[in-house]
């Protein structure tokens, strides 16, 4: 496998682990601050994904699985909880790039079908590019960074090679049996007038779309869900308060909360909560491009136990700010 070069800016740094602005915040979000040194390195250096073959093992102490398991793009399928054993994702993984779309075309029926090439970055992160064809006017590139035990940070960067309108990457995580499916929205009548997790239950419709704002609701209304294969009949539901979303097992007690900045992430996606795809789907860029431009956008993962409302929302709040002063870049 090639050994990619990573920029500076990009690298993790030891007292970024152990000093992260989620750290400070009383969120399961597992890290070492309080640990002895030589712990703390050790720790740090479990979070690199380990070549194995065409795919990516990794064993976090809080996490292990695969990622691209046979050299497919499927992310990261299975994902699995160290403590208990449970699986937490399910066929076609956590965090996959799925739908290609954007005002004018879908781009192969899915990124899982697009020839990719893989390799391991010096700080242990795994990047996937795909490179521009025929079929996909965009040069496009993932890299996977665990930035905790039970967090993992993707940055997915498209550079257009022709002029794309309103752009999509629907990126797309696939769970266990995560029966219950809430996101964050603005106040509505459901949350008391207040900002809260809302969940998707059956009687509001099958599949249901969180969008950030009333351009965003343009954007998805314009003709793109109609395109084949698998056309789709979103039903608008309230307004984002921010991107994330939280997927729950009441046996286990496990939760998955998937989040990404407000301006990398036009909405959110889930069918409701029993729906047996058990998904979660992040609506990322939404945005023109011209020919020669270059856009990313940023999501996360975390998977944690027992962790109520209050704390999945402060932990996306901590996010988003570290995000805006450029802490996951």
């Amino acid at each position: 496998m090639k050994r990619y070069e990573l920029n500076d800016e990009s690298r993790p740094t030891r007292r970024g682990f152990l000093c992260g602005t989620v750290a400070a915040v009383s969120t399961p979000l597992l890290s070492l601050a309080c640990a002895p040194a030589a712990d703390a390195e050790n720790a740090v250096a479990k979070l690199a994904f380990v070549p194995e073959g065409n795919q990516y093992r990794f064993d976090t102490g809080s996490l292990r699985g695969t990622l691209r398991p046979q050299g497919k793009s499927l992310g990261l399928m299975p994902l699995v909880d160290a403590a208990s054993g449970a699986v937490i994702a399910r066929a076609f993984g956590a965090f996959s790039h799925y739908r290609l779309l954007d005002a004018d075309a879908r781009y192969g029926p899915a990124a899982w079908d697009w020839t990719s090439r893989s390799g391991i970055l010096p700080n242990g992160s795994v990047e996937v590019i795909w490179s521009a064809d025929k079929e996909h006017p965009f040069d496009m590139k993932a890299v996977y960074h665990w930035t905790a035990p039970n967090a993992l940070d993707v940055a997915t960067t498209v550079v257009a090679r022709k002029e794309l309108r309103r752009f999509e990457v629907f990126l797309a995580s696939y769970f266990a049996e995560f029966a219950s499916s809430l996101v964050y929205v603005q106040g509505c009548a459901e949350t008391g007038g207040r900002p809260g997790l809302l969940e998707a239950k059956k009687s509001y419709a099958v599949w249901q779309m969180f969008p950030r704002d009333d351009e965003a609701v343009k954007l998805i209304q314009d003709g793109r869900w109609k395109r084949p294969p698998n056309p789709v009949d979103w039903r608008i539901m309230p307004r984002l308060a921010g991107p994330l979303a939280v997927r729950r097992d009441a046996k286990t007690g496990l939760a998955a909360l998937l989040m990404a900045p407000p301006g990398d992430c036009f909405a959110v996606a889930t069918p409701y909560s029993e729906e047996a795809h058990y998904s979660i789907y992040l609506s990322l860029f939404g945005r023109d491009l011209s020919s020669g431009q270059t856009a990313t956008a940023r999501s996360r993962l975390v998977v944690a136990r027992g962790i109520p409302d209050q704390q999945a929302v402060a932990l996306y709040e901590a996010y988003a700010k570290e995000a805006q002063t450029g802490g996951n870049r």
